[in-house]
């Protein structure tokens, strides 16, 4: 009843920010600090003028943005920040000794407050000005600010009326504040970051795997806003994030983010905090489109599993040939922290559909070091252990090391190592036995994949391939391809009766140099986990610059046309690097391959020897119809 007079009571908590801070501090205090875009900037400025006078005070951040007055040299006497998340305003102060990081993850970071393990004095934050009822909104924070709000022993609120009411479990009642300081301020805002080739290049390969339909999680940095951009052409995704930033409005704009797919939460948007500008803060607004919620809601893996196609999609620092991920520090220095990193990584391993994705860059800013390595950095913490790795991410392609065995994956995170660091891996690969003694990799002439060769082709309704270049990791699905050949397909294929494939004659046919050699596989299934259904491969004879040409398709599949466009694109792969023309040897029975050359569209020019055609065309010599020779 008595929140019906809430006004009276508003009226009467009205103070000024050093009062306030005089009243509740005193030695020893433990204060937390409302976070990121919603850090109270006027109180936190009383904060620190008034700090001198005590000891032994401790400050807690969850994210800390702008300027922080508690780790400058006048005030370390009397305080000592601790911070769940490293960002830019605290890194320097942790790596120095000056400032704590605290692990854990973001979905338990509330019950640090809830369970006494950090009991608070004093919790001070900022809040928009309270609706009719009386009830402000904390805003563009409500990740762990609610349980520190509903912890903390005393609550000192700053009303701006320049904070956004958000939706959602972000709601604060006057009458449960102590006391409350109005301030007019712009809200903290982070822009976003410049955009950048490599981190563009690495964005185009994680959206393909992002599916229509899918729910996305993508967290902070300059590579994983460029992933978002690169999401235009995508159809009805949904958010479940911890955090949502500018870079998602361009697609709630055009109509992609649109919730109709959601299992939980249709329709809606949702995560625990805004990092952005005051076009995002404007947005949210009173949006009944968006919602937050504290983060060990947000955050908890079993709530992230019930979104179907959960696709979280994270960056990291440093991934080892096994698989562990580091994200959170560079060797022994705390770069940044757990954040929602392993709890949205288990939420989307446990969703129907669902993927995990680390981004990271292949080297070092400097290009010096590879991001890739046989071992983590001394000192480096093991965010993602090696079970829980899934998707791979450089500007060099897509690994996906899930299911997969230790050679497997070193040899999948080598071809996506940079060029320049993959023949050292590969040796330091050998030396702790994940790989064979004899393995190879592509030549130097193969060192980048050739994705401008990646093409969708459909024959009917039930049969879609992308035909792409092989690439060294498919040497395992190539001994499958031809091992589900029945044995007429074989010697149709080599000429002989083959019965093994080893592991020698395969790698050999899986690392070529793109441009003496291609091969083009169709693939059908989950990318880097695809089943080869046909294989079409030239090698060219460099004196007479014609190529040798063969192919082989799963004889389910055969009579849908599926041979003829390999033959086809191979010539148009051909033709573009300069070949003269193709040869091949066929048997005189296999008058199926025999009609896939008649239907090339060139002058076929053969000779038939103890039962083998020598088939040849130039790439100069198109055929009309009555040039083209019958094969009988």
């Amino acid at each position: 009843m008595y929140k019906a007079n809430w006004q009276r009571l508003y009226q009467s908590k009205l103070t000024t920010a050093s009062e306030s801070l005089a009243h509740y501090l005193k030695n020893g205090s433990r204060i937390f600090i409302g976070s990121g875009c919603s850090t109270p900037q006027h109180l936190v400025q009383a904060l620190a003028s008034r700090l001198g006078e005590y000891v032994d005070v401790e400050i807690i951040y969850s994210i800390a943005l702008g300027p922080s007055p508690f780790i400058q040299e006048n005030l370390l006497h009397a305080c000592r920040v601790k911070t769940f998340f490293v960002t830019d305003t605290l890194r320097e102060a942790v790596f120095e000794g000056r400032a704590d990081y605290i692990p854990v993850y973001l979905s338990q970071a509330p019950n640090l407050f809830t369970s006494g393990v950090l009991d608070l004095d004093l919790t001070i934050i900022q809040v928009s000005p309270p609706d009719e009822h009386g009830f402000c909104s904390l805003g563009v924070s409500v990740d762990v600010v609610k349980a520190a709000v509903e912890c903390g022993r005393h609550v000192v609120a700053q009303i701006n009326p320049r904070m956004p009411r958000v939706l959602g479990d972000s709601f604060i009642h006057v009458t449960d504040l102590d006391a409350i300081v109005e301030r007019d301020e712009p809200l903290i805002e982070t822009a976003i970051p410049e955009r950048r080739a490599i981190a563009e290049r690495m964005a185009i390969y994680v959206a393909k795997l992002v599916e229509d339909g899918s729910t996305i999680q993508v967290g902070i940095g300059r590579i994983l806003t460029a992933v978002l951009s690169h999401l235009t052409d995508k159809r009805d995704l949904g958010v479940h994030s911890e955090m949502i930033t500018d870079a998602y409005l361009p697609l709630v704009e055009k109509g992609v983010i649109t919730g109709k797919k959601k299992s939980i939460h249709q329709d809606k948007i949702i995560a625990s905090f805004c990092l952005g500008t005051r076009k995002l803060f404007d947005f949210v607004h009173n949006n009944p489109q968006v919602e937050l919620y504290p983060s060990d809601y947000v955050n908890h893996p079993e709530i992230i599993s019930k979104n179907r196609a959960m696709t979280a999609i994270n960056s990291a620092l440093q991934v080892d040939l096994s698989g562990q991920v580091c994200a959170d520090s560079l060797g022994h220095k705390v770069y940044s922290g757990f954040g929602g990193y392993v709890d949205f990584s288990v939420g989307a391993s446990r969703s129907p559909g669902g993927k995990s994705i680390i981004v990271l860059p292949s080297t070092s800013s400097d290009g010096k070091k590879s991001r890739i390595v046989s071992h983590l950095s001394l000192g480096a913490g093991v965010v993602g252990t090696r079970a829980s790795a899934q998707y791979v991410v450089t500007e060099f392609g897509i690994a996906n090391l899930h299911g997969k065995t230790l050679r497997e994956r070193a040899l999948s995170l080598i071809n996506i190592a940079h060029p320049r660091f993959r023949e050292p891996l590969l040796e330091q690969a050998k030396q702790i036995r994940y790989v064979y003694d004899d393995q190879i990799i592509s030549s130097p002439l193969g060192q980048f994949y050739p994705e401008e060769w990646e093409r969708y082709q459909a024959f009917d309704s039930d049969t879609e391939v992308l035909f792409r270049p092989i690439k060294p990791t498919d040497e395992r699905a190539l001994q499958e391809f031809f091992y589900s050949l029945p044995d007429e397909d074989i010697y149709y294929r080599f000429l002989s009766s083959m019965k093994v494939f080893p592991h020698r004659d395969t790698q050999a046919m899986a690392n070529i140099d793109y441009e003496n050699e291609m091969t083009i596989i169709g693939v059908v299934g989950d990318i880097g986990s695809e089943k080869i259904i046909s294989v079409g491969r030239y090698i060219l004879d460099q004196e007479s610059n014609f190529a040798e040409v063969d192919f082989a398709v799963r004889s389910e599949l055969q009579h849908k046309g599926i041979g003829t466009f390999l033959v086809c694109y191979l010539t148009e792969i051909a033709r573009s690097k300069g070949v003269t023309g193709f040869m091949a040897y066929v048997l005189a029975a296999n008058r199926k391959m025999l009609r896939v050359f008649r239907k090339t569209g060139y002058v076929i020019h053969r000779s038939l020897e103890d039962g083998v055609y020598e088939i040849k065309f130039r790439f100069d010599e198109p055929a009309d119809d009555s040039e083209m020779p019958e094969v009988r």
